[in-house]
């Protein structure tokens, strides 16, 4: 043979692949990429413990979608009359036209310039709120805020729509905005807990995500909690998949009459003598106060809050009201409730309820039982390490003073200049010339898009800045296509609350089109201001992830050369971190661990709520009728609720082929129950038309037991 082999070495050489480490807010994977092309994402199941289809399959269809934003555009009208009437009732409406780089930056600038000279720096409104366009750092509202913050500031969006309400009232109660707080150790439900309630909460499907990059680190403890015999009890108008993981057992109630459950529970055990008094008198302000509203002392004339007058509100039985609040009296109970039930007309009120039951219950803040606000985010029970993480870069001081709550957008266009309260403080809403948003979908997130869209005219110029043709892109003037974070380099951490690793998300492939990192468009604005060096202090974007990793706990053991090759650096949590119980310390010892309220307690009756003089916001938790529910519907209309979906971010993964899965006839489902489905005439798998003054919607029936 002379030593020839039959088979040439080429035969076994490699598969000419990459493996890249990468994660985003829906967990860590591999990213596969042959011939510069991203082809697969591989969950790493070593360090995230559920993986989902957003990583394993939404990741590339998302990335190479038809509704990627490839080029800069603006809008047909807008581009031909840039000094007269722009026609902004067209938005939405009529063509885009494609330019360069330069030509859609310089379209940017001069309308900074034009409202700058019409209308000052307070004219220009940021719409671009919170952290959740990706995972790392770099997010797009804080280098967009950096930016502005060089050349005279913007008028910006404060609070969010996630927990808007609570975020300002419970800071008043319990010294804490308590949505995004860390909740009690899982071990301690585990050991202690005998129930726990679902109040509007879908562990399961939210928890799927969060803001930075999720390891579903709690769904193996959730298991064990139920296997160790916690019973679970969800109140809800749907029975969801936790509730079917959990084994849950169904209390339905009506939308948006939860305070009404708890105030009548509260009375139940008050007026039976099964109430913690002790508690009352050593932990909490305004209890009496309270007590007098339940039995209907108040001055505002009120009847009792008795279980029979909840049961004309939530649809529960008077019995099942009492036989609720006695098991949760005498049982170790952890209440857990929905963001989603304070996303409703009086919702500073739901929250508030719940905390005040779990002190007439005396469970506030004891091992296994109490109340929290986020247990379905973040992976809400796992221990925390305690560790630095990675932090990016500061946005600096904005000169202008201009605020509009995350919520009331559309009430800013339409009344500028007109007064608002926020937080017993007033503002004036500022006189918006030109909206710039970048890294997140405004246009879905208004509570009424029509009047939304009709009170955006006023606004000369409307920017957006994102990988899609999402809604905002659409009804944009113009059109700023940013890379996804495949297409650039980042560094994060995860999960919220462990926050017990570092990740790199490293750069993928290049930038899909002509698209641009956020960084890379914000440094190109600064450069035509003359604001350059001030925007980057002189730093590249690997410079502020490397430098963002030096100050975090895992470069003490970890060099970033081996840390970016690897991936992820996990860190050590401490063992005692199992006995962590929220609000724990504060029971354990009241003075020496005050609440950060104004007497140091919970307060189940504010005096600084109270001399805000709210019409729709008293002192304590009351039951205010909504303005839209059940109780006062017409007849033949039904009540939507809007959970957030199963395989997506809000919008993003709309764009991924994942939607097919739960999707009927491409369009988004409605679980419509059985009896209004036979009223209706409606089959399953049919589209149907929701509607009301407000507009429509078509999504796709699906015919079930699990919606009241």
């Amino acid at each position: 043979m002379g030593g020839v082999s039959a088979f040439p070495f080429s035969a076994f050489a490699s598969r000419n692949v990459d493996f890249i480490p990468h994660a985003d807010q829906y967990g860590p994977f591999w990213a596969m990429v042959k011939d510069g092309r991203f082809v697969k994402a591989i969950p790493r199941t070593e360090y995230d413990y559920r993986p989902t289809i957003m990583a394993s399959e939404g990741a590339v269809s998302r990335t190479y979608h038809s509704t990627r934003v490839r080029y800069p555009f603006v809008r047909k009208s807008y581009l031909e009359n840039l000094n007269g009437d722009r026609k902004p009732e067209l938005r939405g409406r009529e063509s885009f036209v494609r330019v360069d780089w330069d030509t859609a930056l310089g379209l940017v600038s001069k309308a900074i310039l034009d409202t700058i000279d019409s209308h000052g720096n307070q004219g220009i409104f940021s719409s671009s709120y919170g952290g959740w366009a990706h995972g790392g750092v770099l997010t797009p509202n804080v280098l967009q805020g950096r930016f502005f913050n060089t050349i005279g500031g913007q008028s910006v969006t404060v609070g969010d729509y996630s927990g808007g309400a609570s975020q300002v009232s419970l800071p008043h109660i319990v010294g804490d905005m308590e949505v995004y707080s860390r909740q009690t150790s899982w071990w301690q439900i585990l050991k202690e807990t005998e129930i726990f309630v679902l109040v509007g909460v879908d562990i399961d499907k939210n928890g799927r995500v969060e803001g930075r990059v999720t390891d579903h680190g709690m769904y193996p403890h959730w298991e064990a909690i139920q296997k160790a015999g916690v019973k679970f009890i969800s109140i809800n108008p749907q029975y969801t998949t936790t509730d079917q993981w959990m084994n849950a057992e169904w209390v339905k109630i009506v939308p948006n009459t939860d305070t009404a459950l708890f105030l009548a529970m509260a009375y139940h055990i008050y007026t039976k003598g099964m109430h913690d008094q002790a508690f009352l008198d050593k932990y909490t302000v305004g209890a009496q106060r309270y007590i007098d509203y339940l039995v209907g002392k108040d001055p505002d004339g009120s009847p009792p809050k008795t279980p029979e007058w909840a049961a004309q509100i939530t649809g529960l039985s008077a019995d099942k009201i009492r036989e609720l609040a006695e098991l949760f009296i005498t049982k170790r109970t952890e209440i857990a409730g929905a963001w989603s039930l304070q996303r409703a007309h009086h919702g500073e009120m739901v929250h508030w309820a719940m905390i005040n039951f779990t002190c007439m219950t005396g469970a506030f803040g004891s091992p296994g039982g109490g109340v929290g606000f986020s247990w379905h985010w973040g992976q809400g029970g796992t221990l925390a390490s305690g560790a630095i993480l990675p932090g990016g870069i500061l946005q600096g001081k904005n000169p202008v003073a201009g605020i509009c709550p995350a919520g009331r957008i559309t009430e800013m266009l339409e009344n500028p200049g007109k007064k608002f309260m926020r937080n017993g403080n007033t503002f004036t809403y500022p006189d918006v010339g030109m909206i710039y948003n970048a890294g997140n979908n405004v246009l879905s997130h208004q509570q009424d898009t029509n009047r939304l869209l009709k009170a955006m005219q006023k606004a000369r110029t409307f920017v957006n800045q994102d990988p899609w043709w999402v809604a905002s892109s659409r009804f944009a003037d113009i059109v700023l296509p940013a890379t996804t974070t495949v297409e650039r380099d980042e560094v994060s951490s995860g999960n919220t609350y462990s926050n017990d690793k570092v990740f790199a998300m490293k750069k993928v492939i290049e930038p899909v089109g002509e698209s641009l990192d956020d960084f890379e468009i914000f440094r190109r604005l600064a450069a035509i201001f003359g604001t350059e060096q001030q925007f980057t202090d002189g730093k590249e974007v690997m410079d502020i992830v490397k430098e963002s990793y030096a100050k975090t706990s895992a470069s003490k053991t970890t060099p970033f050369e081996k840390f970016w090759d690897v991936g992820v650096v996990q860190l050590p949590v401490p063992p005692e971190q199992r006995d962590w119980v929220r609000h724990g310390d504060f029971r354990t010892d009241p003075e020496k661990n005050p609440l950060q309220t104004r007497s140091g307690k919970v307060e189940m009756f504010s005096q600084s709520i109270d001399e805000m003089n709210i019409d729709d916001c008293p002192g304590m938790p009351k039951w205010l009728e909504p303005a839209e529910y059940l109780g006062n519907a017409k007849p033949g209309q039904v009540h939507v609720v809007s959970p957030h979906p199963y395989n997506r971010i809000h919008s993003q993964f709309a764009q991924a082929k994942i939607r097919a899965e739960l999707n009927i006839q491409d369009r988004e489902f409605v679980l419509i129950s059985i009896e209004d489905a036979r009223k209706h005439g409606i089959e399953d798998g049919d589209l149907v038309e929701l509607s009301n003054e407000r507009g429509a919607v078509i999504a796709g029936a699906r015919v079930t037991d699990k919606i009241m």
